[in-house]
């Protein structure tokens, strides 16, 4: 059983469920040291950027950049006083659509599961009553020391939290849509029905177990090949830069590759779309036996 990094309750109205919270995920990023040319750890540290000498931890303070090159210091304990009271207490202050809630605002996600004799009734009851009405509840919770606005929603017979950004963290679209309006960007009807076939004709099931993380496997793969002190030849993949010629072309011969079953463009789709700017794989690397061959 995963180990709960937080407890509390949901509260909302005068029901309290007690809860405890698990992580959802687990990122499997590779995680590389640094090392010198010898093969020694590098390590930080601390050092004032006037003096060059290392500062320690005890003596530093936080500055915040008013404007170019200007700062406000604060003292670590003028910060804590404005903390948030850890209450260990999730308060639900609305019940909202799932649909209405988009995904830009959710940041991480956690499972929620009934703490304690008893609990179970009232969170299988909460959980029960937002499925049936597809409900969302939202509510601000503070982890550690850190507040949150949060949703709990029902998700495949538990109860999900996601922490959540707030409004004024989300970035307007209006910031990116100058790019999509004006005569450069209309599109045809012909365009916008073939476009909408080959989404047809690509759409199925979703399946998370159907993605893979190749770049991940493939270096893990690598480290060990070296592990195992196996030659490594590492091959530079062809260039290739292009510029779309002919979206109609394009269209055409995307919706024939998807009819026939691919996922890849076919050379008359390249043909179409693309200018290569490479050409052939060039070898950035020799392999060690090659090296040795040639110094001989």
């Amino acid at each position: 059983m995963a180990r709960a990094i937080w407890s509390g309750t949901i509260s909302f109205g005068l029901v309290n469920v007690p809860v405890k919270l698990y992580s959802a995920v687990h990122s499997k990023d590779l995680q590389f040291h640094q090392f010198d040319p010898k093969g020694n750890r590098i390590q930080y540290k601390r050092v004032s950027e006037k003096t060059g000498k290392e500062v320690d931890y005890s003596d530093i303070v936080k500055g915040y950049e008013v404007k170019k090159g200007q700062y406000v210091m604060v003292d670590p304990d003028e910060l804590a006083s404005y903390q948030p009271e850890s209450t260990r207490t999730v308060d639900i202050s609305d019940f909202v659509d799932l649909d209405q809630i988009d995904p830009v605002y959710y940041e991480n996600t956690y499972y929620l599961a009934p703490d304690g004799k008893g609990a179970g009734k009232a969170y299988n009851l909460l959980l029960e009553a937002m499925e049936k009405q597809s409900k969302a509840a939202v509510g601000k919770v503070v982890i550690r020391t850190k507040q949150y606005l949060a949703a709990i929603r029902p998700l495949d017979g538990v109860l999900a939290l996601s922490t959540m950004r707030f409004a004024d963290e989300v970035v307007s679209t209006s910031e990116v849509k100058n790019g999509s309006s004006g005569k450069d960007g209309s599109v045809s009807k012909r365009e916008v029905d073939m476009a909408s076939q080959i989404i047809d004709s690509l759409t199925s099931e979703w399946d998370p177990s159907r993605y893979h993380d190749t770049y991940r496997e493939q270096v893990l793969a690598l480290l060990k090949k070296k592990a195992e002190g196996k030659e490594i030849v590492v091959e530079e993949p062809e260039e290739e830069q292009g510029q779309v010629l002919d979206l109609m072309a394009a269209l055409e011969a995307s919706l024939e590759e998807a009819k026939r079953g691919g996922s890849k463009k076919t050379s008359r789709a390249k043909k179409a779309t693309t200018k290569k700017a490479g050409t052939k794989k060039t070898r950035a690397k020799k392999s060690s036996r090659s090296r040795a061959k040639k110094s001989a």
